[in-house]
């Protein structure tokens, strides 16, 4: 017990704040203001994160996501940063919301990227797993990218030169399965297909790639300790030493800011090769053993 305290104690659990200075800034002729590039799950976490590269980076962003106050709080940081971020409330299970959100963002400027990143999470078996929670996962983690995706390449397609990218929240899990995260699996593989098949009929001009890591310090991760350790039946530090970061070679948790740049990356010039592909930066989980 004393060995995994001592493990416990090296491993810091608070919410990072999110600082300009941590944030990749790159030099490209589609970062302007003039553009624009929607975010999901903008009010928090990573979709925070990313939507405040972005603006920093010096595009126009769309904050999508159903939390008002946490979206107000994203608009009046990139201020504070100098970027430019607007609020679009969006109900990700709705249609008539989704295209409401694209015509809104499409009043900002040339439409060129799309950072598909909200989720949520429930931790059961497949034998226990709720139906109604199974298809709230699907709708927000798949559809919604799916129908987003269909929506914003049209405008990709109709900008002065017809290219874009969109980038898709993928995760470990959409390399690998762990017990009672089926839905969650299901949704992190299909992102992987949809962000080939979006690649596929691309031509090379609107790009597609997905990012996955493994846990990182948002609320989303660290609200599943409790329910893991339940589940597992083990305590809640057994859950973050030897399950969060047992596999992980580096024995630290992602900042979402680190998980905002590979976004920025990926949508950048830097990303010019980067089609269909997916950033795996995981502490060596997936390929190490």
């Amino acid at each position: 017990m004393a060995k995994k305290a001592a493990k416990k104690s090296e491993i810091d659990l608070g919410s990072p704040d999110i600082k300009k200075a941590e944030m990749l800034i790159v030099k490209d002729d589609y970062f302007k203001p003039e553009f624009v590039c929607l975010v999901t799950g903008g009010a928090s976490g990573i979709g925070r994160a990313t939507a405040l590269a972005c603006a920093a980076n010096g595009l126009s962003v769309a904050a999508l996501d159903v939390d008002e106050a946490g979206g107000r709080e994203t608009v009046e940081l990139a201020k504070k940063m100098g970027g430019r971020v607007q609020f679009i409330k969006a109900d990700l299970t709705s249609d008539a919301s989704i295209e409401s959100c694209v015509r809104q963002s499409a009043k900002l400027g040339s439409i060129k990227f799309l950072a598909n990143i909200a989720g949520l999470q429930h931790i059961d078996s497949i034998e226990n797993f709720p139906m109604a929670k199974y298809d709230l996962m699907q709708t927000i983690m798949l559809r919604a990218p799916f129908y987003l995706s269909k929506l914003v390449i049209p405008h990709i397609k109709k900008s002065k030169d017809g290219v874009g990218a969109i980038g898709n929240m993928a995760s470990i899990h959409a390399h690998i399965c762990t017990m009672n995260k089926p839905v969650y699996n299901i949704t992190k593989f299909g992102l992987r297909g949809l962000t080939q098949s979006i690649a596929a009929e691309g031509e090379g001009k609107i790009r597609s790639f997905s990012v996955s890591t493994g846990f990182i310090k948002t609320p989303l991760a660290l609200k599943q300790i409790p329910d893991q350790a339940k589940q597992r039946g083990i305590s809640e530090e057994s859950v973050v030493v030897d399950v969060m970061l047992g596999k992980s070679r580096v024995k630290e948790m992602m900042s979402p800011v680190e998980v905002a740049n590979l976004f920025i990356f990926g949508f950048s010039k830097h990303g010019k090769y980067l089609v269909g592909n997916d950033l795996l930066f995981d502490g060596g989980v997936v390929k190490t053993y």
